[in-house]
């Protein structure tokens, strides 16, 4: 069994076996979707969440495990082991507790408590702490020599071994972190000689804040860190100081005399200079360590709702990225999304060639047979789409119309990616085709930008980088694989993100495409540069062939199972193609006579819900949407307005409504429904089209409050 196995299964409430098969697993290679999708009788039918659970969990002992190892070593070079010690270092799984066992024997610099043990008043300091000697300045004055030329220096040395003997001490640091934990308190204050700068501003709140620490979302405290980055705020972790000191001093002093006296002055000595600037740190950072999970959590909740949004599907879709003074870039594509044209266009202000405009837009519309447009959602918008609308009611063929979100476009634009892609296009032309190809599928063409870069985050940039970078990973992974990827038309993005795959095999993928044609096949994929069997194990259910020979090959059903549904048709006396078009034939089907020791119920289940809908994909449907016509810029608003909004990023504070002005609105948690939300992502969904009222406008910070209470 792994050695992380109990622990793993206790802190997520999972059967140890689940756990045990899911590592191995790991330990083998398998994606988390793979072990997801294809490996559900090894796992107890786990879902991707608990198996991201399970690894996270895995990687973060195995880091303990290399800590507890330096340790180890560490102390045992000092020749300080013991048989007690070395039991407490193997059954800790704590890394905090892992340090205070480690404190004492951690390599420091000199300390005031080194110096002083180089002067020899180790022994004083151990007569005083046990608090027996009447008179230890007498004492003291045995110690007097060297650089101790007086009683006085003698007692403060000695009284410096104490406190850092005190702030060492495993129990100590525990009391004073528990009273952390229980009573701490964040308060921020405005730096006086920024508090009246505009950056300023967003941070008003926090100009004089403070609130329990246990009580302060995730939100508000990475708010008031990023404020204490900028240097406008000043951001403290505090509690009772004098109520633990007098804890820490009751649990170090017995009775009354000199020598107590002393040791309490090396108690507030050791709390304040040692312990508390040490803990605060401490709490600090877990609380950060926690907000950023908060945080991180949001985002990928986001970007998931967001590579998930419904694609418009193999259309011919004309892509618009507006704008005034340069004009609206337009590019036409053909429904795999190849660029076949391209063209500026000036219906605005200041050039105002409204007529050239329309006629050269409805000689795209007829000459490449459009069939959709996207218009990005940024500057100049609202006005090219009234112009599109009225240039397209004068057609017989009337294509629909699309806002699409420009966030991440122009990121894209100016990448490598795009460059490859279109070599010969400026950024314009660039953006206006990712625009496009949003709208037919926002998956495929989304996972060739950072996922910061897409602007459905919350703080995205003060988190751990390296764990969102990591989580948004696993998000863009989890959603392609589970929608399932053409084989014959993905980009390598795309490709690389499907399970078992990576840059390499992707981009070999292609190559192979170019050089052979179109996969007929999933088998042909062996035949592929470094694709080997593992590869092929872990890629081959989630990549489609639509039209292939073999019906399965454009489903979910892994090859590794073809062998079950083959039997299952013969056994119905029919072709594997006429049980997928057969319903009669399916439901004569007895799955427990397939059943063995390698499948189960959950594999038989999958496989009967592909035959019903081969390579069906899970997302919903395409919706058309129109602002109010009368509502164009912040100025237009007034308190108690009612207007359609589409939902562009959701926090755990609320949602952020784009109503057609240039500037989002927010609908506060407290004004999502008439009782309490807890998870805004229970009330709304990225991209959902909702009716909000508006109730607050603040036109200096730019803002805009608005509900969807009774309306």
């Amino acid at each position: 069994m792994n050695a992380f196995t109990k622990i793993i299964a206790s802190r997520l409430t999972l059967p140890q076996e689940s756990v045990e098969n899911t590592l191995r697993l790991l330990d083998e290679g398998c994606s988390i979707p793979f072990i997801s999708r294809y490996r559900k009788e090894r796992t107890g039918g786990l879902d991707e969440v608990q198996i991201s659970k399970i690894a996270e969990q895995n990687e973060k002992l195995k880091d303990i495990q290399k800590r507890k190892e330096t340790i180890v070593k560490t102390v045992t070079e000092q020749g300080k082991m013991t048989a007690e010690l070395q039991k407490r270092i193997d059954n800790c799984w704590e890394a905090n507790i892992l340090e205070d066992l480690y404190l004492p024997y951690k390599p420091k610099r000199r300390t005031r408590a080194q110096i002083a043990r180089e002067q020899g008043l180790e022994p004083l300091a151990t007569i005083i702490m046990m608090q027996r000697e009447p008179e230890p300045e007498a004492l003291a004055g045995k110690f007097v020599k060297g650089d101790i030329t007086d009683t006085l220096s003698a007692i403060k040395g000695a009284q410096d071994i104490i406190a850092e003997k005190i702030s060492e001490n495993e129990e100590t640091r525990n009391q004073v972190r528990m009273a952390f934990r229980r009573d701490a308190t964040i308060s921020s204050k405005v730096i006086k000689a920024r508090q009246d700068s505009d950056e300023a501003q967003k941070y008003r709140n926090y100009f004089n804040w403070s609130e329990p620490l246990r009580r302060c979302t995730s939100h508000r405290l990475l708010a008031m860190r990023r404020g204490e980055n900028d240097g406008i705020l000043r951001v403290k972790i505090s509690i009772d100081e004098e109520q633990c000191k007098d804890r820490l001093r009751r649990y170090y002093i017995h009775g009354k005399g000199k020598c107590q006296t002393l040791v309490a002055e090396a108690v507030d000595d050791a709390y304040k200079r040692l312990i508390e600037p040490s803990i605060e740190n401490e709490i600090a950072g877990q609380s950060k360590e926690k907000a950023d999970d908060e945080a991180i959590t949001v985002f990928t909740a986001n970007l998931r709702q967001l590579l998930m949004d419904a694609p418009l599907g193999q259309k011919r879709v004309m892509g618009i990225d507006p704008g005034f003074r340069t004009g609206c870039k337009v590019v036409c594509l053909d429904e795999q999304g190849n660029l076949i044209y391209h063209e500026a266009i000036f219906p605005h202000p200041p050039a105002s060639l409204m007529a050239q405009a329309t006629t050269k837009l409805q000689h795209m519309l007829r000459k490449y047979n459009i069939e959709a447009i996207a218009i990005g959602n940024g500057t100049a918008s609202r006005e090219t789409k009234e112009f599109v609308s009225s240039t397209v009611n004068e057609l017989a063929v009337k294509p629909e119309i699309f806002t699409v979100s420009e966030d991440g476009a122009s990121v894209y634009s100016a990448s490598k990616t795009a460059r490859d892609e279109f070599p010969d296009e400026d950024v314009t032309v660039r953006g206006a085709v990712s625009i496009a190809r949003r709208l037919m599928d926002p998956l495929a063409e989304l996972v060739k930008i950072d996922p910061k870069s897409i602007g459905v985050g919350q703080y995205q940039h003060d988190v751990d980088q390296s764990k969102l970078k990591r989580s948004l990973d696993l998000t863009v992974e989890s959603c392609v694989n589970s929608v399932g990827v053409n084989l014959n038309t993905a980009s390598q993005h795309l490709l690389m993100y499907v399970s078992g795959l990576g840059p390499i095999l992707a981009q070999n993928i292609i190559n192979y495409r170019k050089e052979h044609g179109p996969f007929t096949s999933r088998q042909q994929l062996m035949n592929v540069s470094r694709l080997g069997a593992s590869a092929y194990q872990q890629c081959a259910g989630f990549l489609r062939i639509p039209n292939a020979h073999n019906p399965l090959d454009n489903s979910a059903v892994h090859p590794e199972s073809y062998p079950i549904v083959e039997q299952m048709a013969k056994d119905q006396n029919c072709t594997v193609k006429e049980l997928i078009s057969n319903s009669a034939k399916r439901k004569l089907i007895v799955l427990d006579n397939y059943a063995n020791d390698e499948v189960g119920m959950p594999t038989l289940t999958d496989i009967m819900k592909e035959l019903e809908k081969p390579g069906r994909d899970p997302r919903q449907q395409m919706e058309a949407f129109d602002f109010d016509p009368n509502v164009k810029t912040i100025d237009d608003l007034v308190d108690g307005m009612v207007l359609p909004g589409i939902v562009t990023n959701i926090t755990n504070f609320g949602a952020f409504v784009d109503i057609g002005v240039h500037q989002d609105g927010l609908v506060h948690v407290s004004q999502m429904a008439n009782k309490f939300v807890k998870d805004p992502n229970t009330v709304v969904h990225l991209h959902q089209h909702i009716q909000v009222r508006v109730v607050d406008v603040d036109r200096r910070r730019n803002r805009i409050s608005l509900s969807m209470r009774n309306v």
